[in-house]
């Protein structure tokens, strides 16, 4: 059973974990450097556990002991409760879910290990957004994605803006990077993928007529909001693929779009 401890003192050290979670640049290099990430609220805490993160400790908010307190008997890890204005002074922002969780890292796979099992892979270049991470893998891990690879500078879907977007998500697709970029999707491609570069070009065939669900093994290439693939990517890709579009709209956010070609890949529409 883990130990319940009131703390009052927002400079406590046992609290480390927890502060300044709203200095992105900070905590982009901490948290990998000390193999931890954050889990908020309810749902995401029990899925992080659920997928097999280990707990370093609770931070919570008096309500929510009795509606944690399976998980606080099942563990070993310290739960600190605290005050709401305490927990704001520690964060750096008002916790509206009253629960937060620090978790242990796992050592990741690398993606030749991922690529072995899959059949469908989604491919991000530079999307350093991590709003767009979360719904990705939100998208990814509802329409049948099996494996999310990353270029080397993409943001950490494990976060807590991404964790927290994604609504766990993130536990449920598992994810690599890749080691150099572009020079990385030769690997994918030697795997046996098709790669597919998702743009808005005329060049580009549309998904219907590309029919990627009729392909043996896909990774679809995504790039960042606004600026795309590059075009070293776009030189590595096998084919080009496009969304199409009405009333003279060019683009999608590259979460939506990502929504929609993941269902063209995974499932596309039924054989007539």
């Amino acid at each position: 059973m883990a130990d319940l401890i009131t703390v009052e003192d927002p400079d406590d050290p046992r609290l480390r974990d927890y502060t300044g979670l709203t200095d992105v640049e900070l905590r982009r290099k901490r948290e990998p450097a000390e193999g931890l990430f954050i889990a908020e609220g309810e749902k995401v805490i029990r899925r992080a556990k659920e997928a097999g993160y280990e707990m370093r400790s609770m931070l919570l908010s008096a309500k929510w002991i009795d509606v944690m307190r399976d998980v606080i008997d099942e563990l070993p890890a310290p739960v600190y409760a605290v005050h709401p204005e305490l927990a704001e002074q520690v964060t750096g922002y008002h916790v509206h879910r009253g629960a937060l969780a620090s978790m242990q890292r796992k050592p990741l796979p690398t993606a030749g290990e991922l690529l072995r099992s899959a059949r469908r892979v989604v491919v991000m270049e530079s999307v350093n957004d991590h709003t767009n991470i979360g719904a990705i893998f939100r998208s990814a891990a509802a329409l049948g994605m099996d494996a999310v690879l990353l270029s080397p500078d993409c943001a950490d879907p494990l976060y807590r803006r991404s964790v927290k977007v994604s609504m766990g998500a993130v536990f449920s697709v598992p994810y690599a990077r890749l080691e150099t970029w572009p020079k990385g999707l030769e690997s994918v491609r030697e795997a046996g993928f098709t790669l597919l570069a998702l743009t808005p070009d005329d060049k580009a065939r549309s998904l219907d007529e590309a029919a990627p669900h009729r392909m043996d093994r896909v990774a679809l290439m995504l790039g960042a909001e606004g600026d795309g693939l590059s075009t070293q990517a776009l030189v590595a890709a096998d084919e080009w693929v496009r969304i199409p579009m009405s009333h003279g709209v060019d683009s999608l956010n590259v979460g939506a779009a990502a929504a929609v070609a993941f269902y063209a890949v995974a499932t596309g529409r039924p054989e007539s």
